[in-house]
């Protein structure tokens, strides 16, 4: 599971994550509308908050190469209720 941080602002977290030529596929994702931290962007490596406001699912979104801007784990079991 991964934190996808994508140009002009959209944050998704994903179940799946498959990097190719043009881009990169997210699986079982769902935007962050809201991180709802007291500590930043991070501090949803431990799962979301409370105050965390996500999106609807969207079992797949393609992702042009040069719009990801930083990826990185998170701890699979907190997320899983929210996937």
């Amino acid at each position: 599971m991964k934190i996808v941080v994508i140009n002009n602002g959209f944050v998704m977290v994903c179940k799946g994550f498959t990097k190719h030529a043009e881009g990169v596929t997210l699986t079982n994702a769902r935007c962050i509308r809201v991180w709802g931290t007291t500590d930043g962007l991070g501090q949803l490596v431990n799962g979301p908050t409370p105050k965390t406001v996500l999106d609807a699912g969207i079992p797949i979104v393609e992702v042009p190469i040069h719009q990801v801007l930083f990826t990185f784990e998170v701890s699979p079991g907190q997320w899983e209720e929210s996937l």
